[in-house]
């Protein structure tokens, strides 16, 4: 099993960012990548459209108020993995209370892809997912 973790301080205290980013349906509010995110089976499953049209369908599987944290599997997209499971969280950095760190991890058996592709595909995806968070949060 593949895995990658990509962490970012963002200009905003933690609760505002989970504001912004802890409904898992919330993802046209801060990520260019889906502008479209549909809530299906009472909100536990969201049905995401990518700019190229291609659909992608996620479970919630966890999901932590209080921690600020929340866990999905993918269950149909155009990636080449297998088993993905991926939590995105909000840290509190000690000391300040006007940034926070966001990080988004995940780990998936590569599937018609060696093992480097797919971790450079989603650590490439992460990375690019909290630099439009923190350009969203600077605005």
């Amino acid at each position: 099993m593949a895995s990658t973790s990509v962490s970012r301080i963002v200009p905003a205290p933690p609760q505002q960012v989970w504001n912004l980013i802890g409904g898992f349906d919330a993802l046209p509010d801060w990520l260019p990548y889906i502008p479209e995110s549909t809530a299906l089976e009472g909100g536990r499953v969201r049905r995401l459209t990518n700019p190229d049209g291609e659909v992608i369908v996620e479970r919630l599987v966890d999901f932590n108020e209080a921690e600020r944290h929340y866990s999905y599997a993918i269950l149909q997209a155009p990636f080449p993995v297998n088993g993905y499971l991926s939590t995105i969280r909000v840290h509190t950095v000690p000391g300040r209370d006007d940034v926070a760190e966001v990080q988004w991890s995940g780990r998936f058996n590569p599937e018609g892809a060696t093992e480097e592709e797919v971790v450079d595909l989603f650590t490439g995806i992460y990375r690019d997912g909290l630099d439009a968070l923190h350009k969203t949060l600077s605005a």
